[in-house]
Order: structure tokens, then sequence, then C-alpha cells
């Protein structure tokens, strides 16, 4: 009895390894990490919460269908140009496969989406761009699908609101990319010129090219919190400079309180706020 007693005692624990085959992960896309707090959250909360963090407020990129979705009236969107899609006229290596790739994974054929549609009733033009989609980089269809647009704002003489997110112009279409910031930037003249109403959302990021044309010739020129806005990058500046540029510099705070912006609006806040503008502005149209 003492012997086997001792022998019992003798015996090492060890830890059960699951065998291989065992599935006790999460299945992906349950739950998602906020990039900023590190706080874990279940995916379906966050989108319930317009793809905001519910710890920090830190705003999760969104894609066009979404944005859609959070801010016009139900069934009201009617896409324009879907078919238009980007060709190869400086036969960039590789380009078309790149491009192919993202329409199978996005479901989009190019970087925004334009139509016309409404927001608490009020008629609208609305481009979206679409980071998802070769990083939002504007290239020839971009700014095409954009000056068609503003034309069709300015024919049913309503708004025209962009929503922006791009890393610049698209490298492989060299000039004709580069192009697209004046082809746009007179489109918007003209339409502003008729008395067209612009209203801008800068979204994270919006650089390059982007934020030197078309993004910051709103009448009004919003951004979402935390937003990344510039030109040259960070790095580029501080090296031409020989200075070293503050912590929360090219962020849409910065440019805020540097007069820059408008406003710093809350995802959650915005559809209010824009039917506001609308309202002021049809208003005035009216009285006009």
């Amino acid at each position: 009895m003492l012997k086997d007693i001792f022998a019992k005692s003798k015996k090492k624990k060890y830890a059960t390894i699951p065998s291989e085959n065992a599935k006790h992960d999460v299945p992906e896309g349950i739950m998602t990490k906020c990039p900023k707090c590190k706080k874990i959250m279940y995916t379906k909360e966050v989108k319930k919460n317009a793809k905001v963090c519910l710890h920090c407020g830190y705003h999760h990129p969104m894609t066009s269908q979404e944005r859609i979705n959070n801010l016009v009236d139900s069934d009201t969107f009617v896409e324009t140009n879907k078919e238009m899609t980007s060709l190869n006229p400086l036969n960039f290596p590789d380009y078309m496969e790149k491009i192919e790739k993202d329409i199978k994974k996005t479901g989009l054929n190019e970087a925004i989406v334009t139509g016309t549609a409404e927001i608490n009733g009020y008629k609208t033009v609305i481009a979206i761009m679409d980071s998802h989609f070769r990083m939002g980089s504007m290239g020839s269809v971009v700014g095409e699908k954009i000056s068609q647009a503003i034309a069709q704002a300015e024919k049913l003489s309503v708004p025209f609101i962009i929503f922006t997110a791009s890393g610049g112009a698209r490298m492989q279409e060299g000039v004709l990319s580069l192009m697209q910031m004046a082809k746009t930037s007179t489109a918007l003249k003209k339409y502003s010129s008729s008395g067209g109403l612009i209203i801008s959302v800068m979204t994270h990021p919006t650089t390059g090219g982007v934020s030197a044309s078309f993004a910051s010739l709103g009448d009004y020129n919003f951004a979402e919190p935390g937003a990344l806005i510039g030109f040259a990058g960070r790095r580029i500046i501080e090296q031409t400079i020989r200075e070293k540029l503050p912590e929360d510099f090219q962020t849409a705070e910065f440019l805020l309180e540097h007069g820059q912006l408008d406003a710093v609006i809350p995802r959650n806040e915005l559809r209010e706020r824009i039917t506001t503008v609308l309202a002021i502005h049809e208003q005035g149209v009216t009285s006009w």
C-alpha cells in the first residue's frame, strides 16, 4: 500500500498538448485589434460603431461601400461610370496584373466610386476614394471619374461631396497621373464659379498629389480624427529643412489648429454635420 502511494507521488505532471488537428483558434475575422490602443473587440461591434474603436475612438479604414451605407439614405445611391477601368499607356511592367488582382480582391474597377445619392433627403453627387484599391492612388481613371462627377453635379445643380483616401499619384501612369491634379482642380473651379457647393472630407491617409489638388479645394474642408494629411513625407521634409517636426505634424488636428481645415468631425457625427451644411446651402440658394 505504502509502495503504491510512493509510486504515485513520484509521477510527474505534464500539461496536455492539443493535437495539430484540434481547432481551438478563434475563427479569422471574429475579433479586431485596435492598432492604437491595442484593445481587442468583436469585429461585429466595431462595424456597428461605424468602424470606430469602442475604447479610444480610433477610426479604422472604411471601404467605399461601407462609407455609402454609413452616410447616405437607404436605396438612394446610383453609381456612375462603374465600368470605367485603367489601361497601361506607359506599358509599365506588371501594372495590369496588379489592377486585375485588386479588382478581384475589392470587387471595384478603380480606386474611386462616384454616383448620385441623398443625405437626409438632400440630393448630392458623391465621390468616395477607396484605399483598398491600389492604396487609393490617383490615376487617369480616378481623375476622369471625379471630373465627370463634378460636371454631373453642375448639370443637376446639386452639391458635390468627395471623401479622399489616397497615397497620392499612381506612379505606373507617370505624368498622366500628375495631370489629374490640374484636370480635377479646373473642373472644381468651373463648378464653384457656377455657384456649386463643394464639401471635401479627408480621411486617413490623404497624401501626395491628392492633398495638393481636389482634396483641399472644398468650400468646406473637413477631416476625420487622426487622419494623416500632407504632401511630402515626414522624413523628406525633415531632411530638407534640417529640423525636427512636431509629433502631431500632418495630423487632422494639427491642420485644424493651423487653419487648414474647417473642422475635424468624428465619423458618427459626420452625417448630421453634412446635413446641416446642405440645409444651410439650400436655404441660401432658395433665398438668393
